[in-house]
Order: C-alpha cells, then structure tokens, then sequence
C-alpha cells in the first residue's frame, strides 16, 4: 500500500507491533518497523521529513518486503544515496534468518540489485548495530549509527524488528544544540528547507554609534554587550513567530512570512511587536550593561516584501534563514534613514494590516501620515537613490 507525502503512516494491526510504533512516534524518533516476514508496515513522520529534506515526507509502500523491488523503487528520491546495499549487507544476516525458504526465497523477494550479496550473508539473530553514510542533499554525506531490535511476544515468538537510525553526534551535542534552542522555532526555519518565493514582512535593526560605543568599553564587555543585545533581538523575533536572518555587526534582520501565520495582516502586526519589543527588551540590555539608556540605541525599518525568496542556506557550520529581492534592498533602506532611535514602517506593510490587527497595536491606518524617503531629513545618499519615492511611517 502507497502512503502519499503528508499523509500519516497507520499504526500496524499487530497489537505488540502497534505498540512500539506508537513509542517511537511518539518519542520524535527516526524509525522504522517491520514484521516477521521484513514486510515494511510502519515509517515514523520524522524520518520520513529527514529523507525528504524539506517540509513535505516522502511517499512509502508498506506491506512490501522492505529490501524488495516496490519499496526501493519508491525510495529513488530518498536522501538514502548508496544506503541500500551497505544496509542489506549489515542487516542481511537477520533477514536470512527470518526466510524460511533460505537463499533462494530471499532472493525472490528482494531487489535484483541485491541478489549478489546474498551469498555472502550469515545467518543470525540479534540485535545488531551499524553506521550508514546518508546523503545529505547538498552533495555530502553524514554518518547515522543504526540500531535493530528485535520484537517479540511473552512466549518468545518473533513478531518483527524495529530500526532507529540517529545522527553519529553524541547525545551530549544533539542535547546541547536544541535545550537552549525554541522547539517551536526549530519546526518553522525546517519549514523554510526548500528556498521559495514567500510573501513576508521584513525588519531590520541596528544598534547607532556602535563603533563609539565599542571604542569606550573593554573587548570583554564589549563582547558581552553584543551578546546580550543578539540574545534579546532574536528572542523578541522568535517570540513574536518570526525568523532570525543574518546578524551583521550589531544588527539584526527578520522575516515574517504571511504563510507561518493566520493571515498577511497577522505576519505585518508580528513585524510591528517584534520591533517594539526588541526596543524595550534594549532598555534592559543597558541597565544589565551598566549603561544609560540613551548608550544603546536602535534603529528599525520596517517594509512587506511580496516578491522575496526566502529559505535556508545550510553549509558544514551552520544554518540560517535569509532572503533575496529589491523589498529586502528596500528594508535596508528604511532602516538607515531612521537614525536617532526611531521606528519607520512603509505605507506597504501598514496597509496590510486588517482594523483588529491596526487597533491591537494602537493604530489606525487611515489617519497616518506618510513621508517619501528622499523628503526624510535623515534620508541617506542610498535612499534617495535606490528607493525615493518609498512611503514611510513613523511607528
């Protein structure tokens, strides 16, 4: 039976087999499930979204023999690269096992591409352990150490034979990565895999006078400083349901994508807190610093980007959500011509916002006042040349 991407994996219909589905799905686990017969009858959602390295899971076919033809065929898009094999010949030697006929009925049941390292299988039965190179996506490979467990009933019967796969890093640095990271937040920059064009909202922030400011203080409270001041932006983005994008010196950039909320006028009001709130969480920033608060000021630019792509750009060091587009250009813009701590939005992103969503934030879209860039006072030599005649509030 084909499982379409998206669509859930049932639960098997033995009870004991059900049972340790159900642990492993609900453990967040990469894992799958055979039966007695090494017919595939369950895939947990995380692995299936790892294999398909995106949003989306990838299309399975349970009730097949999960070396057999049906399965590998539908696994062609997988992020398996040469797994199969090297996985058929760790594991072989429980398969041969579990097939009563030997040899011969294995090699009737599974793929024509594996039939040559039949012969060289010893038979067994026991938990057995093993590292598998998957691919990654971008043309690399990782290592996944990869555990089969045998399942059996009170009496001793074998029922089947679960697989849990995990990255090689230890525990100690899988923990470490996510316990301060938001769940929440983890699950949306996922979202943002495939790169696509993504109507958002778009803030950029910047501290003024940072290099003045650096020149007073030690490099070690220096240092200090700018991680206080990174912490509180981005927990103010996270927190109002936005990505973090590139931080650049002691600037911050976000993107609200209309899709990650309820509506476009939901994303353009998540904007607008997320901007207020930075501003107010700075004001502890430099009371925790020792610094008057007039030593710690920010400016922000706030613009809708209809036309930006965004998505993750993901190398051996990190991963981060960026985005492309004249909008993100304009943004920038914005930003720089809003020197002396103020906050502009442009008239693009005010107008998005629905009369509950503009009363919520204490505006009211049809009573503002909106100035072009070039007319600004502090407009800079790149606003009044990249973008003129862009209409901009003062929030």
């Amino acid at each position: 039976m084909r499982i379409e991407a998206n669509e859930p994996c049932p639960l098997p219909d033995d009870p004991l087999l059900a049972e340790v589905a159900a642990s492993l799905r609900d453990c967040g686990e990469w894992g799958w499930l055979v039966d007695r017969d090494w017919r595939l009858v369950y895939v947990t959602d995380e692995q299936r979204r790892s294999l398909a390295l995106g949003a989306k899971m990838v299309e399975i076919v349970i009730g097949e023999h999960i070396f057999g033809p049906e399965v590998m065929c539908a696994s062609r898009d997988w992020l398996t690269g040469g797994t199969w094999s090297h996985f058929f010949e760790e594991s072989g030697g429980l398969v041969l096992a579990d097939t009563p006929g030997g040899r011969a009925e294995l090699r009737a049941r599974i793929d024509p591409s594996l039939h040559h390292l039949v012969d060289d299988l010893a038979p067994r039965d026991v938990t057995a352990t093993m590292v598998l190179p998957l691919a990654t996506g971008t043309g690399g490979e990782f290592l996944a150490p990869v555990k089969l467990v045998r399942v059996r009933a009170d009496d001793g019967t074998l029922c089947g034979t679960w697989v849990t796969w995990k990255p090689a890093a230890g525990m100690d640095v899988l923990g470490m990565m996510a316990l301060e990271r938001d769940l929440d937040y983890l699950e949306r920059t996922r979202s943002m895999t495939v790169a696509a064009r993504r109507p958002a909202a778009i803030l950029f922030a910047d501290l003024e006078r940072s290099s003045l400011l650096a020149r007073s203080l030690s490099t070690a409270r220096n240092f200090t400083l700018g991680r206080r001041i990174v912490r509180a932006t981005d927990r103010s983005v996270v927190a109002a349901g936005g990505l973090v994008g590139t931080h650049a010196g002691d600037g911050v950039v976000a993107f609200f994508p209309a899709e990650l909320f309820e509506s476009v006028s939901a994303a353009a009001r998540a904007c607008i807190q997320a901007a207020r709130d930075v501003r107010t969480e700075i004001v502890g920033v430099a009371e925790r610093s020792e610094l008057a608060p007039e030593d710690l000021v920010m400016r922000f630019g706030l613009h809708w980007g209809s036309t930006i792509y965004i998505g993750n750009i993901s190398t051996a060091a990190r991963v981060e959500v960026t985005a492309l587009g004249d909008e993100v250009n304009e943004a920038a813009r914005i930003e720089a011509c809003a020197s002396g701590g103020r906050m502009l939005a442009s008239k693009g992103l005010i107008e998005r916002l629905t009369d509950v969503d503009a009363a919520a934030l204490g505006l009211d879209p049809d009573r503002v006042t909106y100035t072009r860039l070039a007319d600004l006072a502090t407009a800079t030599d790149k606003a009044r040349r990249d973008a003129p005649v862009l209409s901009v509030c003062e929030l």
